[in-house]
């Protein structure tokens, strides 16, 4: 995710860079056959562009909410998982002591997700912090963050049983194991469930056309700066589709993507401090870029 609002923009305009030169080399070509060679065809009526620019306009602002809504809704489901780890650490720690197994197997829950989630393999991470016997219990399991999730129910419920511990008391845990469940549900339905092809495709086929045809409405009034103000306005058109399009994938590995490393480690230091083990360092923006 981008942190650092100056390094964003300059991420954006490297991002933008080969459109904007594909984009002057179009508008060139149709002013020098209008200007050299007299093509007097390319001199079309500039009321298709304006109707063209109104639609695309509209079909992006609400595209590019939408793919907003996925992203806010991705990143508040993780601020959950967040909280309720902290919550099942403190429980842990205050009420069934001594199993510092289970606090080490959520440590290594958020983990697990974003491998499931994203293209990123945090297996490694998974393996560190998931207890032994733990691990070769869930091996083969399709999902190991419910599987994680369910192991450490086991141990739980196997500790209350030990300490008779009260249904009331115990009653809070499990729900806390419920609601990362929930959450993870959520992500789970972002993930699976891309915005409809009208939402994603005809926004980007409606910039594409905008940006051919609309040298060939201003060449004539604009003449040979025609690249300058044809280029730029397309240009505008074409990164607001890529917004849109970034903030569709909230876990893809781009820039754009929520900082699933950076919010799984926090967590992971926040429940291994607490029974005194070696907590990793907070991970710092890199670039500008918070991974």
């Amino acid at each position: 995710m981008i942190v650092n609002k100056r390094l964003g923009f300059q991420i954006i305009l490297r991002e933008s860079l080969g459109v904007l030169l594909l984009l002057g080399a179009w508008d060139l070509i149709v002013v020098i056959l209008y200007q050299v060679f007299h093509q007097e065809w390319m001199e079309q009526p500039t009321l298709p562009i304006s109707l063209i620019g109104s639609a695309l306009a509209l079909a992006m602002g609400v595209r590019n909410n939408t793919a907003y809504g996925r992203w806010w809704e991705a990143r508040t489901l993780w601020g959950a998982i967040t909280n309720n780890s902290r919550s099942f650490g403190r429980q842990v720690g205050t009420i069934l002591r001594n199993r510092p197994d289970l606090a080490m197997a959520m440590a290594a829950y958020p983990h697990a997700l974003r491998t499931a989630l994203g293209k990123i393999d945090a297996s490694s991470d998974v393996k560190r912090l998931l207890p032994a016997e733990m691990a070769a219990r869930i091996e083969g399991w399709n999902n190991k963050p419910n599987a994680i999730l369910y192991q450490i129910g086991l141990g739980v419920s196997e500790e209350v049983a030990r300490q008779n511990i009260d249904g009331a008391i115990h009653a809070p845990i499990d729900r806390i194991l419920s609601d990362l469940a929930n959450a993870q549900g959520g992500l789970e339905r972002i993930r699976n469930t891309p915005l409809p092809i009208q939402y994603s495709l005809v926004p980007r086929v409606l910039a594409n056309v905008f940006c051919i045809i609309l040298p060939l409405s201003t060449v004539q009034t604009l003449g040979w700066i025609t690249p300058l103000g044809s280029s730029l306005v397309g240009l505008l058109f074409i990164v607001l589709d890529k917004t849109g399009g970034d903030l569709e994938e909230p876990f893809g590995n781009t820039p754009h993507a929520l900082p699933m490393k950076s919010m799984a480690t926090t967590i992971e230091i926040d429940l291994i401090q607490p029974i005194g083990g070696v907590a990793p360092t907070p991970i710092r923006a890199i670039n500008g870029i918070q991974p």
